[in-house]
């Protein structure tokens, strides 16, 4: 009788332990699956955002001024998105100009020698009249008129398909000049609005991504 209890025993523990040994091999699996399963949905999310995200290429000009008693200062940023769109980010600072308004436009040549004036006439490629941004007739440089704040700060945001950084000539901004004109554009006056002196300029450049 005693040696039947002692067996019975035996066999109960036996059965407890396999018990034991399934169970743990059992979340071993399950907590391996789900690790891998989460490994590879945060590489391919991470994968595709990256993709996405990639930045165009890029262009900017800094502008200075191009009279020692006239201070300007700023940039022309240009980044190029997946539509080929070019989009133009300005912002510049005129002292001198507080609460008033300049005039900027893209002029033909990458120079801002003899005060500005080597950078020529407006860029024209199209060889249209000049006039107001997105209206009828208009120079692919007419930017326009920049409104300053009491400090002589202005920002302009503008975007096009008549701009490209790099490839056809006839859309390329890059060796092109940013001027910033001392007065308004009356989008009018031909052949450059009657704007006034040169007084600011920046020659756009190809810029690496970060």
């Amino acid at each position: 009788m005693k040696k039947n209890a002692q067996l019975l025993r035996s066999a109960l523990l036996a059965i407890g332990f396999s018990a034991t040994v399934a169970a743990c091999s059992n979340n071993a699996e399950e907590s391996g699956t789900t690790a891998d399963t989460a490994g590879t949905a945060t590489a391919d999310t991470a994968g595709t955002t990256a993709t996405s995200t990639a930045a165009g290429p890029a262009a900017e000009a800094t502008l200075s001024g191009v009279y020692s008693d006239t201070a300007v200062s700023g940039t022309a940023r240009f980044t190029q998105g997946a539509s080929g769109q070019v989009k133009l980010n300005l912002e510049v600072t005129v002292p001198a100009k507080a609460n008033g308004t300049v005039a900027v436009h893209l002029h033909e040549m990458g120079s801002c020698a003899d005060n500005g004036k080597a950078a020529g006439p407006h860029w024209n490629p199209t060889g249209e009249a000049h006039g107001k941004w997105g209206e009828g007739a208009y120079h692919s440089g007419d930017l326009g008129n920049v409104t300053l704040d009491g400090s002589g700060r202005g920002t302009l945001e503008l975007e096009s398909d008549r701009w490209s950084i790099g490839g056809d000539a006839q859309k390329d901004i890059l060796n092109k000049a940013v001027i910033v004109h001392s007065g308004v554009d009356d989008y009018k006056s031909q052949p450059a609005g009657n704007a006034g002196n040169r007084i600011g300029c920046g020659v756009i450049a190809a810029r690496n991504n970060p």
